[in-house]
């Protein structure tokens, strides 16, 4: 047999925010169908009409949207395997459901709720299976006369898979190695309601992947304990050969403690767990987003394709074309991995250092004129070039360079006490002006000719440049002092020399 075709799916419920751990596995899907210059298919599973929750789907778009995961066909992007939506391939999945049943592989359940109810109670550790099957009432116990005229009548039922006991189930897992599970473990699993005429995942899963041609099968670590009976359903259709390989990730962790990333440790610890901020309809609650929060996508996409993943080198820089070519699913942890939060701001730091600074720049613009502030484009660019490599994230630039586009209206108090001498005003009217006949009011040009001045008059360099500084910011920080004064200009530089000397005296 030829090799397939590599052909993966990334298939959420719209059933609100797209969780970070989702994010990893379609871009783990994604980094996997590049790499094997394959598709990428976007399914909706939205089986369970009580959980939907409006504008879901188009979040979980703008998500992949906003992070550059790129899909090849699906909801909204088109492709001849469709329709992609599990709510609207009804009459499909009942074709298969019912080969099932003729070829006595599925029977019919009419137990109601109050019954099973009534068995669990009966005997400890229930499980509807080849053990207690024959003392409910199904398909297998009733006689066919009986199952039509329930059905006739309008009778709740289920259609359950009939799970032969004492079978040895292998799942070959491209991370995990063999997986074996015995089938007496198993229930017999639900695979259709007749109350919405709609199947439940595991049956609407393999179908679709069937029939779409999925060649892998990249999904979390929680779904592992229902490949044995994915592979049951495969045989069953006889569907061996053409059944996708499967690969289970690791589980993302809690920063603090054992168990898997929630939410609520977002909340607790002050980071967000959803790509972009989300407004839930039903409660009103707004929950943070990375995009919101002022993470870079690329430095969202290289910090989560590390969690669980090891490149095989020290490298941690990696850009999504780089991310591509090393990909290896054999590299992917067993273990769950720890959701580091503080090594995300680190991404963010580093993808701010080596972004383009016109691109920042029109993000911080926003930031600016928030502040009531219409600042050229072009100054913006050269203060965020000076400046970016102080922050985590651009919303907290403006605190650090606000003295850029505002002049101080007060001097830090020990800054003034340390760095302002007796003769500091003198010597910044005598700066004011030297700087007062520069022509050239250039970076280098004003190096050159205050340097000169400061050597000529046998000046303390330190002393004049430590209050020039103060005159020009209200305290001591910020970058080289002729990249200040030369992005202020000669008007402002003057002006708050001027006002400094007046208010310092």
């Amino acid at each position: 047999m030829s090799e397939r075709k590599v052909r993966v799916r990334f298939a959420p419920s719209p059933t609100g925010a797209l969780h970070i751990g989702g994010v990893r596995t379609a871009l783990y899907n994604y980094l996997f169908a590049r790499q094997n210059g394959g598709e990428l298919i976007f399914r909706i599973e939205d089986t369970d009409s009580s959980r939907f929750v409006p504008g879901a789907e188009e979040y979980i778009l703008e998500s992949f949207k906003w992070l550059g995961i790129k899909f090849d066909e699906g909801v909204s992007f088109g492709g001849n395997y469709g329709p992609y939506r599990q709510s609207e391939r009804r009459d499909i999945y009942k074709k298969y459901v019912d080969i099932l049943l003729e070829e006595g592989k599925a029977y019919i359940a009419f137990d109601t709720p109050q019954e099973l109810e009534a068995k669990r109670n009966e005997i400890s550790n229930f499980q509807y299976d080849a053990s207690t099957r024959l003392s409910m009432r199904n398909s297998l116990t009733l006689s066919k006369e009986e199952v039509n005229e329930l059905i006739n009548n309008g009778s709740q039922y289920v259609v359950r898979f009939k799970i032969e006991p004492n079978e040895d189930v292998h799942v070959n897992d491209i991370i995990r190695g063999e997986v074996i599970v015995n089938s007496s473990i198993l229930d017999d699993k639900v695979l259709f309601k007749s109350s919405d005429q709609l199947p439940t995942y595991h049956l609407a899963n393999i179908v679709d992947d069937h029939l779409m041609e999925i060649s892998h099968v990249i999904r979390g670590e929680e779904w592992l304990p229902s490949a044995p009976l994915h592979v049951l359903l495969y045989r069953a259709f006889g569907w061996e050969d053409t059944m996708p390989k499967f690969a289970h990730l690791p589980l993302l962790l809690k920063p603090d403690g054992n168990g898997k990333l929630s939410k609520r440790d977002g909340d607790r610890l002050g980071f967000p767990v959803f790509p972009l901020e989300w407004h839930d309809p039903k409660s009103g609650e707004v929950s943070s987003g990375y995009r919101e929060s002022g993470y870079l996508p690329e430095a969202v996409i290289n910090f989560l394709a590390l969690l669980g993943w090891n490149p095989g080198t020290n490298q941690e820089i990696l850009s999504m074309d780089e991310l591509i070519q090393l990909f290896d699913l054999t590299h992917c942890s067993k273990a769950g991995a720890k959701f580091d939060f503080e090594k995300a701001k680190w991404f963010n730091h580093e993808y701010i250092l080596h972004a383009d600074n016109r691109e920042l720049a029109e993000m911080f613009i926003p930031i600016v004129k928030g502040n009531g502030i219409d600042a050229p484009l072009e100054k913006v660019v050269t203060v965020v070039g000076l400046m970016k490599d102080r922050v985590s994230f651009m919303k907290d630039l403006w605190d650090t360079c606000k003295f850029f586009f505002v002049a101080p209206e007060t001097y830090d108090e020990k800054t003034t006490k340390k760095r302002w001498k007796e003769d500091s005003p003198e010597m910044m009217l005598e700066l004011a002006a030297v700087l007062e006949n520069i022509d050239d009011f250039s970076l280098e040009n004003q190096e050159k000719i205050v340097m000169k001045w400061i050597e000529d008059k046998g000046y303390h360099l330190g002393n004049i440049m430590n209050a020039f500084r103060l005159t020009l910011v209200g305290e001591g920080k910020g970058p080289h002092m002729f990249d200040i004064s030369s992005v202020l200009g000669k008007e402002e530089t003057l002006k708050r020399i001027y006002r400094a000397v007046e208010v310092l005296k």
